[in-house]
């Protein structure tokens, strides 16, 4: 596990998406996944011809987003405070699938912050493997310290 990465959001394998942040602005990030043939969901999705399930691929941008979060929030604090909570995914719109990507395909996930209003940010991500574009998503996070199953 790469610590600039896990030091910065709380997925943890086998849901970890990200391998290394590749690059950052003020207003973005690039990061990094190659996607392993031995991962589990393979064998199931689907059995011969196996792809990445694009829920995967979704999720893998929404983690490159809490990243942006999570450097964002240092940048702020450079006291070294935590924050109270985590970024959670409030709403995703305008997914847009383009092509598969299958094992051992190396991504790259681009993210960028849109706007922020009233403690909700938006972010557009993307999705490109080689010179391919993958998918394209809109979603808004929110910070938020989530509650234990009773």
């Amino acid at each position: 596990m790469n610590p600039a990465v896990t030091d910065l959001i709380p997925h943890r394998p086998p849901f970890l998406f990200v391998d290394e942040i590749v690059s950052e602005s003020p207003t973005g990030l690039v990061a990094r996944r190659t996607w392993r043939a031995e991962e589990d969901f393979y064998r199931g999705h689907y059995p011969g011809a196996p792809i990445t399930p694009g829920v995967l691929l979704c999720e893998a941008v929404f983690q490159t987003g809490a990243l942006f979060l999570g450097r964002a929030w240092q940048a702020a604090h450079p006291d070294g405070a935590k924050p109270t909570g985590v970024p959670l995914l409030v709403k995703i719109s305008d997914v847009r699938f383009r092509n598969p990507v299958y094992p051992g395909d190396t991504i790259l996930i681009e993210v960028k912050k849109k706007d922020e209003m009233g403690g909700f940010i938006m972010m557009t991500g993307s999705v490109k493997s080689g010179d391919k574009r993958v998918l394209s998503v809109d979603f808004s996070v929110a910070w938020k310290t989530p509650e234990a199953a009773g």
